[in-house]
């Protein structure tokens, strides 16, 4: 129960790497909030964790609002009394180059995968703060860290994690709070998956993502999660402003 007695909110947490984390947070003994703009696939979720005795809590919301970032860091506090661990894990994948890139598409990825984290961060930081103590783990890309063909404004946008990974973490250690990021790369998720049924060869799309992960294999979302659940724990204590790559060696080759 590495979690026992603590309070996590895990935005994206219905599917994919945020349904694994939500899973093994309560596993592991935390009191979740799953947040989700996907009511019908949020509850799904939720109800089957209660179901194995576990404490998790559906939130439904759109984290790229600041009005439901406000929503779901005070109703955490006022049900639970505290807020340990925040996971931003809700995000968006536009492909393409620049120059393929759309303005909708460059404020969608930027509400998305990098304001949502500001305005999560906002709310949360100041309870932290009161508790001296606090984990935010962010969710970034190998291709925050490394180029990547066609992921041109999803590249911009989980580069911008790590930089505001790096700020909070200098700005707020000495109140006790850890910031750190993980960097996967690709990991065997429904929204791939859809990325994959959408493309005009699937198979050729399917093979042109595993072509590039030299293990051979996509990730898998339990991996994640498992990395997620060290940075929440007390044994990652003497971690902070770090960028975790996760990825298969892909990044070994440039």
């Amino acid at each position: 129960m590495r979690l026992r007695k603590k309070c996590a909110i895990v935005t994206g947490g219905a599917a994919g790497i945020g349904e694994a984390s939500t899973r093994l947070f309560a596993a592991e003994g935390a009191t979740v909030v799953a947040v989700d703009r996907n009511s019908n696939t949020l509850h799904e979720v939720v109800n089957s964790i209660q179901s194995e005795g576990f404490q998790c809590h559906a939130l439904v919301a759109d984290v790229s609002t600041e009005a439901d970032c406000k929503k779901v860091v005070q109703w955490t506090a006022r049900e639970f009394g505290s807020l340990d661990v925040l996971f931003n894990n809700a995000g968006v994948v536009h492909q393409g180059t620049l120059l393929e890139t759309q303005e909708n598409e460059w404020d969608e990825a930027m509400q998305v995968n990098v304001k949502s984290m500001f305005w999560m961060c906002w709310y949360a930081l100041p309870l932290m703060q009161r508790q001296k103590s606090g984990s935010i783990i962010n969710m970034s890309s190998v291709a925050g860290v490394s180029g990547i063909v066609n992921r041109g404004v999803y590249s911009v946008s989980k580069a911008a994690v790590v930089g505001l990974t790096l700020s909070l973490a200098a700005d707020f250690v000495r109140d006790g709070i850890r910031v750190n990021c993980i960097c996967p790369a690709t990991v065997d998720t429904p929204s791939l998956r859809e990325r994959i049924a959408s493309a005009p060869d699937p198979k050729k799309a399917e093979a042109d993502f595993l072509a590039r992960q030299p293990m051979g294999r996509f990730g898998h979302p339990e991996e994640i999660a498992a990395l997620a659940l060290y940075l929440a724990a007390e044994e990652s204590g003497y971690m902070t402003g770090q960028a975790l790559v996760i990825d298969g060696g892909m990044t070994l080759y440039g």
